[in-house]
């Protein structure tokens, strides 16, 4: 993230604690992984404070943050909305989920052959990977997280696919090379706003227990 490892702790434990009352406020089993989603990325910003006072490096820090910004996140987020979806949206999330296995593949296996390594390029924190075809990694990723939420089919999903493609869009065009960093910082940020999803989810409808009557 931008800044410093103070900035990454501060926020760090403000989305963690959005995210454990969006567990606490959920009330559907299928809403659980995008509920969890922003304790996920608020420990991710508590792991790059520590890569932070690790200076950088190809330490452990430096690797669990990759592995949950790269092959985790693609994955989570389709999956996410594809447990959460209505029959209808489910079906397009489907391949938004496949999308989003198959890049988190490739990006597994260049974590594991090319280990990253982070460097402190001023007040931003740049990851070196060295992935073959990176262009197209990346637009696998953002198809794949971005798309599911923009076509969820529900407002909240939607308005938060809008807010982390508008910064995928700025973190790019401002921080190419710490483009990773600074984008996953925003959608930690961003990610508040499926406590608004999970407040405003209504509840499972109970069935009614079936009477039977026999004369």
């Amino acid at each position: 993230m931008c800044w410093s490892a103070t900035a990454d702790l501060v926020a760090g434990a403000a989305i963690t604690s959005v995210g454990a009352a969006c567990l606490i406020r959920t009330r559907r089993a299928g809403d659980l992984p995008l509920a969890a989603l922003p304790l996920l990325l608020g420990v991710h910003q508590l792991v790059e404070a520590q890569v932070w006072h690790a200076g950088g490096g190809t330490g452990a820090a430096t690797m669990a943050w990759a592995v949950i910004a790269l092959p985790v996140l693609a994955v989570w987020v389709p999956l996410g909305v594809w447990c959460a979806a209505s029959r209808r949206a489910g079906r397009r999330a489907t391949a938004f989920v496949a999308l989003g296995a198959l890049t988190a593949a490739f990006l597994a296996h260049g974590l594991a052959t090319r280990p990253a390594r982070a460097e402190i390029r001023g007040h931003t924190m740049a990851y070196v990977i060295g992935l073959p075809r990176a262009e197209l990694l990346v637009a696998g990723y953002l198809i794949a997280t971005v798309g599911a939420l923009l076509f969820s089919g529900d407002r909240w999903l939607t308005a938060l696919g809008i807010l982390t493609g508008a910064g995928a869009l700025v973190c790019w065009l401002l921080w190419r090379l710490e483009f990773v960093s600074t984008w996953c910082a925003l959608a930690a940020v961003c990610s508040a706003v499926l406590y608004g999803w999970v407040t405003r989810r209504p509840a499972p409808k109970r069935a009614l227990p079936e009477i039977s009557y026999r004369p």
